[in-house]
């Protein structure tokens, strides 16, 4: 009884989550997004899902894909984990969908990067291409990369850079302790921090190297013990969901004096658990923020703000639906494999500077922002005194970084 009611409310959810639209026109250009939509850190897919869905409505109001054609956003809840992951995306593909959006995990996202490989082979009429927006682990474009996969964010290695540079020019940091995520992108995070570090300030000490499991901690007391006891005067963490809003809320409330190196500080959630504690010690490292002084994205933040009543974040996605829109229309077509092939080389200038695609490991390359948290800013998030602003600022062709990657081609 209880798994029957337990499978009615899934799939009530599944058609909750799914549009009207892909029930009823089979023209549309269906994009799956694969994420996390339940649990703790739900709200995070589920602002991935609200973002998704406001920049196709906006391309559909534009005039849609191939002449008239609508992107058709279907969602689809893996509740974080890989073994779900591919449950849902063959539902997805089942559905009809030819592209997969997912963010959250680079466990999830090297999964899906295994599963198309062998579905793509197996069946080249129902191809499938990976748009990943969040996923940082840079094996994803290395080791592992595929021509079914392109990322759309900076991986481990760019974002650690902007942040160590930033690191390099101050002067005042001579500790440093490595807090992350005891899975495949918090060690790619340890790795690339120590190596940048000793390249760029071989005088810093670090001195400690944490990894927690991921989004299992109740109480960070404990931790915020081990850093002060240490001396530290920064921390470097890629922490994501509540094992950074409740890590740094904690730091703050029990006065460690540390400045917070962040890859999401100023995500959903995070102004609002750190409070006046993160001010001009929190930074984070992203393409776009709210104080990024730009009318083209002020005014779609502020549509994005009154529709969904939460702040704008994945600005990325907007982008990545115009260079997608304009794949298909010159390739005249929505087939996976014609669309990579015209994304895979292509430049797009958007209003913060020129992007492209770098065609040997598909790794999305745009202008990079270091901000910091700030009670002196003009656009606050999430009805807080608080938002960020910019400290460092980094054009796409200065945030390169190598790759090995060897793509086998279809």
């Amino acid at each position: 009884m209880k798994f029957a009611r337990k499978l009615a409310a899934t799939a009530l959810v599944a058609l909750a989550l799914a549009s009207p639209a892909s029930a009823q026109d089979t023209s549309a250009v269906k994009l799956a997004l694969i994420d996390g939509q339940s649990g703790p850190n739900g709200f995070i897919g589920e602002s991935m899902r609200q973002h998704l869905q406001f920049f196709a409505e906006r391309q559909n109001a534009a005039g849609g894909v191939l002449g008239g054609k609508k992107l058709d956003v279907i969602a689809f809840d893996n509740k974080f984990d890989p073994q779900e992951t591919i449950v849902q995306l063959q539902k997805a593909i089942d559905a009809g969908a030819r592209y997969v959006f997912h963010g959250n995990s680079s466990a999830v996202g090297a999964a899906i990067v295994d599963f198309l490989e062998k579905h793509n082979r197996r069946n080249p009429e129902q191809s499938v291409l990976y748009i990943n927006f969040a996923a940082l682990d840079p094996v994803l474009t290395n080791e592992k990369c595929s021509f079914w996969h392109f990322r759309f964010d900076a991986d481990v290695n760019i974002r650690t850079a902007a942040i160590t540079n930033q690191i390099k020019n101050d002067p005042s940091i001579k500790k440093v302790y490595l807090f992350n995520q005891d899975y495949s992108f918090g060690k790619a995070v340890r790795s690339a921090a120590t190596q940048m570090l000793k390249e760029k300030r071989p005088d810093i000490q670090i001195v400690g190297d944490e990894l927690i499991p991921l989004q299992k901690v109740a109480d960070f007391t404990p931790y915020i013990a081990k850093i002060r006891a240490t001396g530290a005067d920064a921390v470097i963490s890629a922490n994501w969901g509540n094992d950074l809003n409740q890590l740094v809320k904690t730091g703050g409330e029990l006065g460690l004096p540390v400045k917070w190196f962040t890859y999401f500080a100023n995500g959903e959630g995070g102004v609002t658990a750190l409070g006046a504690a993160g001010v001009g010690r929190v930074f984070a490292v992203s393409e776009w923020h709210m104080n990024v002084p730009d009318p083209t994205t002020e005014k779609m933040a502020d549509e994005f703000g009154k529709k969904y009543g939460r702040d704008m974040f994945f600005y990325r996605l907007d982008t990545v639906i115009a260079m997608l829109t304009r794949s298909m229309n010159e390739a005249k077509t929505s087939d996976p494999k014609a669309v990579a092939e015209k994304l895979e080389s292509m430049s797009y200038k958007t209003p913060l500077g020129d992007t492209y695609v770098r065609p040997t490991d598909h790794q999305f390359y745009q202008p990079l922002y270091v901000s910091v948290m700030a009670d002196d800013v003009a656009k606050k998030l999430e009805k807080t005194p608080f938002g960020f602003k910019t400290v460092g600022m980094s054009a796409a062709k200065e945030t390169e970084v190598p790759t090995t990657c060897k793509m086998r081609r279809p």
